[in-house]
């Protein structure tokens, strides 16, 4: 074999290892990128199933994991019943100091101002004093709550019978109040993750009277 038929050997040798060693970095890059687009779907969908559910824990054990589609399906749900709860806790009352101010307290958690000011307006007023002193009790049962999901902050609005329960007869009342509901985070004084804001009651009217 001459020199040059060796010469040209020696290239053709070079370029075949060439063309072998960037197929191989194809085939080794290529792998990367389906190696690295797998992990990166596999995590995507791990996050994502992790973020669809909600853990519903009390006293620090684990009760429930429910979906999150299905907590948002229920939203209106948890409006309504964020909406009667603070009725409860701000209207059904007993002549005793210590459990208003317990149940104020609470009902506080679920609204903005317009909730403390009219708690602050009734009690400069003397109302819980008048209430602790005349032995007086109320209670207050919600009726229906509408409520506006076609626009944000939600309108609401409740109609709720208020009874006033003295030692010699009982008063019941209408209750119809309105406001809006922004949504929150949830934490363990706001379970639904609402907040009432701008109420005002709109008729407290007596309907009813009754001797004991």
């Amino acid at each position: 074999m001459t020199p040059n038929q060796t010469f040209f050997k020696s290239l053709r040798n070079l370029e075949t290892s060439y063309r072998n060693i960037r197929i191989l970095a194809f085939v080794v890059v290529g792998a990367c990128v389906v190696i690295t687009v797998s992990a990166l779907v596999f995590a995507y969908r791990v996050k994502t199933e992790a973020d669809s559910r909600i853990y519903v824990v009390e006293q620090g054990k684990t009760l429930i994991a429910a979906l999150r589609q299905d907590v948002r399906e229920n939203r209106p749900v948890e409006a309504r019943d964020h909406i009667k709860r603070f009725h409860e806790l701000f209207f059904t009352l007993d002549p005793d100091g210590r459990s208003i101010e317990e149940h104020i307290n609470e009902a506080l958690a679920y609204g903005d101002e317009s909730i403390s000011r009219l708690y602050l307006d009734m009690k400069e007023n003397g109302y819980y004093r008048d209430m602790i002193q005349g032995s007086v009790s109320q209670e207050i049962q919600v009726d229906s709550i509408q409520l506006d999901l076609n626009q944000y902050p939600y309108r609401f609005r409740s109609y709720a019978r208020q009874q006033i329960i003295r030692p010699t007869k009982i008063t019941t009342r209408r209750l119809i109040s309105a406001g809006y509901l922004r949504n929150v985070s949830r934490s363990e004084a706001n379970p639904h993750g609402f907040l009432i804001e701008k109420f005002e009651p709109i008729d407290n009217t007596d309907i009813e009277e009754l001797k004991r």
